[in-house]
């Protein structure tokens, strides 16, 4: 593993989790830090194989979790720029967005990151990545609760509506 680029990737989500989030009293990007180092770590561990075997069944799933995720991650992020009339960065957003995505799910953007991580997770399956995985699961649900505690306290009964209209991570299931 390159050592510079763990250190400088490291340093890089510290501060992303830091100026987005934790400095404004957002506290979901505490956990949510856990998920992008997690996300970075197999991406180091597995990048010398990406494009090996590319019709094995682990590419073959790999390939689909990732493009899900790119759309997941496109279409939540565009819906909140647009909608959301956000104050200082996209994700404070001052209007509750319940149509596209977010029609069926409340979190689209840690759903993209969820599939991310298990795509990554899935170019090479070994005991390290699947701990990594899993670290990445946690890590997102975690993230999705205490957001949810926050859009609580910002949109109160509207969100709490939301909530029973919506699931939190898989349409119509979870």
């Amino acid at each position: 593993m390159n050592y510079l680029a763990l250190i400088t990737g490291t340093i890089v989500i510290l501060v992303f989790s830091w100026f987005f989030s934790i400095k404004h009293g957002r506290y979901h990007g505490i956990p949510r830090f856990f998920a992008f180092e997690s996300i970075f770590l197999l991406t180091l561990l597995n990048i010398r194989i990406w494009f090996r075997n590319p019709f094995s069944i682990h590419q073959l799933i790999s390939w689909i979790l990732l493009i899900i995720s790119a759309y997941a991650g496109a279409e939540g992020y565009l819906l909140l720029k647009r909608k959301g009339r956000s104050v200082e960065n996209f994700e404070n957003t001052t209007v509750l967005v319940k149509s596209g995505i977010y029609k069926y799910i409340r979190h689209p953007l840690y759903l993209s990151l969820l599939l991310l991580g298990t795509g990554v997770m899935m170019k090479n399956t070994g005991t390290l990545q699947l701990i990594l995985g899993l670290i990445n699961v946690v890590a997102i649900y975690f993230t999705a609760m205490t957001e949810e505690k926050e859009m609580i306290s910002r949109f109160g009964k509207d969100y709490l509506q939301y909530m029973k209209e919506s699931k939190m991570f898989i349409p119509f299931i979870l």
